[in-house]
């Protein structure tokens, strides 16, 4: 029997595992389910080229229309032109950096362009489905290696192609920010940072940043308990992970649980909890009564070995798999002093961290998630207890899932005080947190059932 260790995987079994999850995400499927059928041994090199390629999509979409007119008929085989062209392109960006005496990004999934041309060549010839098709591959890459300048001048009069975001995405960006919207778009082309959220409970900010410098990773403090990495890497490669001295969390998400101001003894709330980087965050501030809710059983499971890790795990913790807009399952009829609304919504700010969601989401989806919102609100507004606190928030960047949400809720309870918050976070560059939208409210006291104070 073959030792899955002594397997060596070539550039063509990559491309043609990138080209299958490709074409999931085209299918509508989570880039990170799929990901996670990917076997282990070539999984990394496949999220590399596939995120890679899902950042540069819009791109790639508009030279294969301008290459291949028609579709392809397998849609395989139209995946792996669009993962093809785009390591090419790459291939060829990074050979004329090196020729200037310049240094290729360190993201980049980097290949000769011969290697580039060859494997993807030899992946199609690989599968039985789309061999016939070797010779169009084979065709679509050295010409675009003769081309390239020529054909990237044209597809980037696209829109799509420029921006590498649906057209529909860049139009909403460029209205609503203005003076903002290239830099939101080109950010969600680099990846994010690797920024950890230090449990106090367990580790020090300084105690943690001696550790990494005595392993020899450099990294800077950011906030009261955030560290960045200067370079990602995997976390059991991290003094402290499994100690549970800290977890990953973006610094836009690490506002959340200060800003809600919990205090021991609290009654508190994290009404769509998974995967519990909040949940935790909280519980790592103070000695708290919390109930912890996601509609996702599974996803919490999650928060749960989250909570472990962190030792975190106390008798006034209660996680509960219910729904947060309909509360006769789960409420008491006790109020809560604090409840923390993280609920859920395009993620159109996290887009540099899951590059698949730009091309999964439909615009009519911003409607449909402002809609859900309004319900969880209007369910969890009548279970804050008067003088208490309650943070809505979502990692979208469009306004309909900000803004506009946090003063319908004015508009909606008079009896909502609005408090001072950060708002809208933008991610306006590669080292920037990711987008996120604060809006925090104050129940006021003695208001009547008719609005009246």
């Amino acid at each position: 029997m073959t030792d899955p260790a002594s397997i060596r995987y070539s550039l063509a079994d990559t491309l043609l595992a990138s080209a299958r999850a490709l074409q999931a995400v085209h299918e509508g499927q989570s880039l990170s389910d799929v990901l996670g059928q990917v076997p282990a041994a070539t999984r990394g090199a496949t999220q590399a080229v596939t995120f890679h390629v899902l950042r540069n999509l819009g791109q790639a979409l508009e030279v294969r229309h301008m290459l291949v007119p028609k579709t392809p008929p397998v849609p395989l085989l139209d995946a792996l032109l669009q993962v093809a062209l785009c390591v090419l392109d790459t291939a060829m960006q990074a050979e004329a950096l090196v020729a200037a005496g310049k240094t290729p990004r360190a993201d980049w999934p980097v290949y000769a362009v011969h290697t580039a041309v060859d494997q993807a060549v030899e992946a199609v010839a690989g599968h039985r489905q789309i061999r016939p098709f070797k010779a169009l591959m084979n065709g679509v890459l050295r010409r675009f290696t003769r081309e390239r300048d020529a054909i990237l001048t044209r597809a980037r009069g696209n829109p799509e192609a420029r921006w590498n975001h649906p057209n529909w995405w860049v139009r909403r960006i460029r209205q609503a920010w203005p003076e903002h919207w290239k830099m939101v778009l080109g950010a969600a082309d680099f990846p994010p940072p690797m920024t950890l959220r230090v449990n106090v409970r367990q580790c020090s900010q300084a105690q943690l940043l001696a550790e990494l410098a005595a392993s020899g990773i450099a990294a800077h403090a950011q906030g009261p308990s955030g560290v960045v990495l200067a370079h990602p890497r995997p976390v059991h490669d991290v003094p402290g992970f499994t100690q549970g001295w800290w977890s990953v969390q973006d610094e836009s998400a690490q506002l959340a649980a200060p800003l809600l101001g919990v205090k021991p003894g609290m009654r508190v709330l994290d009404a769509c909890a998974a995967p519990g980087g909040k949940t935790a965050h909280l519980l790592e501030l103070a000695d708290i009564e919390l109930l912890a809710l996601d509609a996702d059983p599974v996803r919490l499971e999650r928060v749960q070995q989250n909570l472990d890790r962190l030792q975190l795990t106390h008798a006034g913790v209660r996680l509960l798999a219910a729904d947060a807009s309909k509360t006769d399952p789960w409420w008491d009829g006790q109020p809560f002093d604090a409840i923390l609304a993280d609920v859920p919504c395009t993620g159109s700010g996290v887009v540099r961290r899951h590059p698949d969601i730009r091309w999964l989401r439909r615009e009519t989806d911003i409607a449909r998630t402002v809609a859900l919102q309004r319900r969880i609100v209007k369910a969890l507004w009548q279970t804050l207890k008067p003088g208490g606190h309650f943070l809505y928030v979502t990692c979208s960047v469009f306004p309909q899932e900000g803004e506009e949400q946090a003063r319908w809720l004015q508009a909606q309870y008079p009896d909502a005080v609005r408090l001072e918050a950060p708002g809208q976070l933008l991610p306006t560059g590669p080292e920037a947190g990711d987008g996120f939208f604060y809006a925090l409210f104050a129940k006021q006291t003695g208001v009547d059932k008719n609005n009246t104070p």
